[in-house]
């Protein structure tokens, strides 16, 4: 019964793509949400704290922990808000183009690890299927 309810598979296929890209990160010394982060920034431009972390769907409080991290790595740069001097603006630099460039190769290999028994077109049938069904309910219910 529970192999054939889509919600219990989906749960149980997260859980484990959840390990495989949490590992995969681990070994290159980076964490899930460094991603997030430097993919908004070279998509939407340089962006306020408060911006970013919604964007991403980040909980404010955690936000400042995240950018600190990746500040410290010098992968973005903090500069003072000239219209506003109580917010940062942050901007990904040249070293966080080129983290981003292997994340996105070390989360490429990851998915391809957890799908790994499916031909290339079921993969696209399972992320249009995932995508319709994730549209639908954001729809429905936003977060």
């Amino acid at each position: 019964m529970l192999r054939t309810a889509p919600s219990w598979l989906i749960n149980k296929t997260a859980l484990y793509s959840h390990r495989i890209i949490g590992e995969a990160f681990a070994a290159i010394g980076a964490r899930r949400f460094h991603v997030g982060l430097l993919a908004s920034l070279v998509e939407f431009g340089p962006s306020s704290q408060a911006s970013l972390g919604r964007r991403c769907g980040f909980d404010r409080s955690d936000v400042a922990e995240m950018i600190n991290e990746l500040a410290e790595a010098g992968h973005v740069e903090r500069t003072q808000d000239p219209s506003d001097r109580r917010r940062n603006i942050i901007q990904i630099t040249d070293a966080g183009r080129i983290h981003l460039e292997r994340l996105t190769a070390t989360l490429d290999a990851a998915q391809q690890e957890l799908v790994a028994p499916l031909s290339a077109d079921e993969r696209a049938d399972l992320a249009r299927l995932l995508g319709r069904v994730l549209d639908y309910q954001v729809g429905r219910h936003p977060l």
